[in-house]
Order: C-alpha cells, then sequence, then structure tokens
C-alpha cells in the first residue's frame, strides 16, 4: 500500500522539478552578434543583410552589430539601412569597443537601428558626403547634401531621435562623443559592454515590420555569427593597397608569359591576379584616367628596351606610373588611398622588373642557336680533302660533313661553314 503511494508522489515531484526546466530550454531566446570593423562596401553590406536574415530564421530576439567604421560607399551603406528598416528581428547598433567610431555611413546605419548604444570612449558624427571616384561641381554637391540631409532626417524621425543634429552632421559634419550623443538624443544608451547592453535593453518596446515587441535580451544566450572565409578574402582584397598589388602582379605575370611562352604558371597567376584586381575596382572609386597612366607607364618601360631614349622613356614611365598611382582611387577620405609608403617601391621595381625582363628576352632572342642548322652557320673546321664546287670533306667538332664551295679550298685548309643545303655545307676559306 505505502508502495503504491510512492509511485504517485515520485511522479509529481518529477513533473514539478524536470518538465519546468525542459519548456524552459526550449523556449530560451537567443541573440546573435555580428561585428563590422572598417570600411563600409558591399562585403559588409552582404555581411550584415545575411546576418539579418539568418536572425529571423533563426528566431533570434535580436541582432547587435558591433560597429566601428571610418564610413565608406553610399549605395552599400543605403543597401544595409533598407535591410535594418525592413528586419522583422530587432537591429542594435552598438559602437565598440572603447576607441571606435561611427563616422559618415555609420553614422546613417546607427540612426536607423532599433536600438542605438555607444560603448565609453567612442565617438559618432561628419556625415558630410563626398564623392568617390568623380569630381562633383557646385551643384552637384548641393545637391548630393539635400540628398543625404533628408535621408537621415527621416531615419531619426522614424526612431524618434534628434534629426537636427542629424541634418547637422550631414551639411556641417559635426561629430559628438557617447555622453553628447546621449544628451543630444541621437543614441538612447551607453554601455560599458555587450552584457550591460543586453541587460538594460530588456524590456524595452521597438516597432519592427511586424508591429510593437518588447526585447527579452536579459537572460538571452549570446551566439556570435562570425564573418565567412569567401567574405573575409573577398574584404581582404577590397582594400585599395591589395588591389593595387594584385593589378601589378596581374600585369607582372601576363607580361612574363607573353615574352616566355609555354612557362604557363606566370600567365595563369597574373590572369587570377588580374580578375581580383578588377573585383575590387568594382567596389572602389577607380579613376581611370590613373588606370590608363598606369598602363602607358608599363608600355614606355617596354620601348626604352627597343629604342635608345638614353633614359627618357623611363623617366617618363616613371612619372606616369607616380602620377596615376596618385589618381587611381580618387576619394578625400584616407580609408580609400593608396599608401605612398606603397606607390613608390611598386613604381621602382616595375621598372627594374620590365627592363630586366626585356633585355634577357632581347639577349635570348639575338643569341646564335646552339642546335639544328643554324648552330653549324658561321662555324669553323678543317678541310679534309681538296674542296670544289663538285664536292668534299670538311671536319668540324669531331663530325666529317660532305661540303662545297664556290671557290677552290686545298685540303688542311681552315674552312668557315656559310650555309646548309640538306646534308651539304656550303663554306668558304677562313679569311676569303
Amino acid at each position: 500500500m505505502h508502495r503504491r503511494r510512492f509511485v504517485p508522489l515520485l511522479l509529481v515531484a518529477f513533473l514539478l522539478f524536470f518538465v519546468p526546466s525542459l519548456f524552459s530550454k526550449e523556449t530560451a531566446k537567443e541573440v546573435m552578434v555580428i561585428t563590422v570593423d572598417g570600411v563600409i562596401n558591399p562585403v559588409s553590406s552582404e555581411y550584415i543583410g545575411k546576418s539579418i536574415r539568418k536572425a529571423v530564421k533563426r528566431g533570434a530576439e535580436a541582432l547587435v552589430i558591433e560597429l566601428d567604421t571610418p564610413g565608406g560607399l553610399d549605395t552599400s551603406m543605403r543597401s544595409i539601412v533598407k535591410d535594418i528598416v525592413s528586419s522583422e528581428v530587432p537591429v542594435v547598433v552598438y559602437v565598440a569597443p572603447s576607441g571606435a567610431r561611427a563616422a559618415s555611413a555609420g553614422v546613417f546605419i546607427t540612426l536607423a537601428a532599433h536600438v542605438a548604444a555607444m560603448a565609453p570612449g567612442t565617438n559618432i558624427g561628419a556625415a558630410h558626403p563626398v564623392g568617390l571616384g568623380q569630381k562633383m561641381d557646385k551643384t552637384m554637391a548641393e545637391k548630393a547634401t539635400n540628398d543625404a540631409a533628408a535621408y537621415i532626417k527621416s531615419l531619426a524621425e522614424s526612431r524618434g531621435r534628434n534629426a537636427q543634429w542629424a541634418e547637422k552632421a550631414v551639411r556641417e559634419s559635426i561629430s559628438a562623443t557617447e555622453s553628447e550623443a546621449l544628451k543630444e538624443h541621437v543614441i538612447d544608451l551607453v554601455e560599458k559592454d555587450l552584457s550591460s547592453l543586453l541587460s538594460d535593453i530588456d524590456g524595452r518596446k521597438v516597432r519592427t515590420p511586424l508591429g510593437e515587441r518588447a526585447l527579452r535580451t536579459k537572460d538571452a544566450r549570446v551566439v556570435r555569427e562570425e564573418i565567412s572565409l569567401r567574405l573575409r578574402i573577398l574584404n581582404f582584397i577590397s582594400d585599395p593597397n591589395v588591389a593595387y598589388i594584385l593589378m601589378l602582379l596581374g600585369f607582372y605575370g601576363l607580361f612574363f608569359e607573353l615574352t616566355s611562352p609555354g612557362a604557363i604558371f606566370p600567365g595563369v597567376a597574373g590572369g587570377i591576379c588580374l580578375i581580383l584586381a578588377f573585383y575590387a575596382f568594382q567596389t572602389l572609386p577607380v579613376n581611370y584616367a590613373g588606370l590608363l597612366l598606369i598602363i602607358l607607364a608599363i608600355i614606355l618601360f617596354i620601348l626604352e628596351i627597343k629604342i635608345v631614349s638614353h633614359g627618357v622613356l623611363t623617366i617618363g614611365g616613371i612619372i606616369a606610373m607616380i602620377i596615376g598611382s596618385l589618381m587611381l582611387f580618387e576619394s578625400p577620405g584616407p580609408f580609400i588611398r593608396l599608401s605612398i609608403y606603397l606607390i613608390l617601391p611598386a613604381v621602382l621595381i616595375t621598372a627594374l622588373f620590365f627592363s630586366l625582363t626585356i633585355s634577357l628576352a632581347l639577349k635570348a632572342h639575338r643569341r646564335k642557336p646552339v642546335t639544328g642548322r643554324e648552330e653549324l652557320i658561321g662555324m669553323e673546321g678543317i678541310a679534309r680533302t681538296d674542296i670544289t664546287s663538285a664536292g668534299g670533306m670538311v671536319s668540324l667538332h669531331g663530325e666529317i660533313w660532305s661540303a662545297f664551295s664556290d671557290d677552290a679550298i686545298a685540303k688542311n685548309d681552315k674552312i668557315v661553314v656559310e650555309e646548309v643545303r640538306d646534308l651539304k655545307l656550303k663554306v668558304r676559306k677562313q679569311g676569303g
């Protein structure tokens, strides 16, 4: 009897202690976290867009973007803003760690977020539009400024943030520290780390395309979504300095293949480098006048070997390449410029490479053949018999050949080969 009563008690205890824990695990929320550190470009746009879609698919409570950027491309920024605004999962932009910034395009992204936060020792602002890859006249610059100002005001107003400050960030390039941004109601929070951020935004209500929802992030599991290897590689080659080096390596490889047919590897490697460089150029503000100057410089280096200019063509090539390299990526922002410490060594190495390669190729072309019939022409030997137009025999490097000559040659005279006809040599007397 006691045993029968004991079994139901055990069952009740199991239900009370274990079943709730099972349900709590099933309903446990998670917060996805990604890090965007660098220029806003097509790679970062794809990374953020994919992360938002993945957060929606996984049913994440929120997506936190840890942001540190000097700015970037307008088209990529607008693509990111569209993804954030249309996201069904709340997006939290957290300008961190200490020392980070959200400048230029980063201001738009931060203001578009459902929750905007900054870490101590960070700053935000300087969102005035600049012409990347092309010079804007006064009218075009004014149009671009007005468009950006209207865009950032609409973002700030839709999130209930300070639209006047946002407009000044575009028109006057003003910036603010994290405390000033909080005071001006540009951001929502200042948090020292991610855990305090998630704790303080717990319960905050945000509006998404699906309606208003309250965040539950205090006890959520943090899941970091790392950038994929493919995007890492694409982001690496999108660096202006890397793209420049890839372009030069591509030229080197193809040129080496053309001057030494059959090597194969230089041509394949050069082709791959050029394709990667052209991909990077699509993500960068390329000035094609600069690219043409670099190609002209390479042509001048090649001509220097074939035309006696006493160094004038080489000097012209060096000048053209330096100017072309400085013009290649035209941007007021230092983050999309070539380093002068890369340009100067690259120009000198390129000049030496083409000069050395072409001179070696010309020497090889002019060198006397060492095999075949061409090898025999000009070779010296000894007449083994008297030689006339009817024939005779000569000795060349230990071999006996049939020979003939327009002039009579006596036995043991030294001869020189003039021509090879089938298996007979036309010779003449040495010194004759």
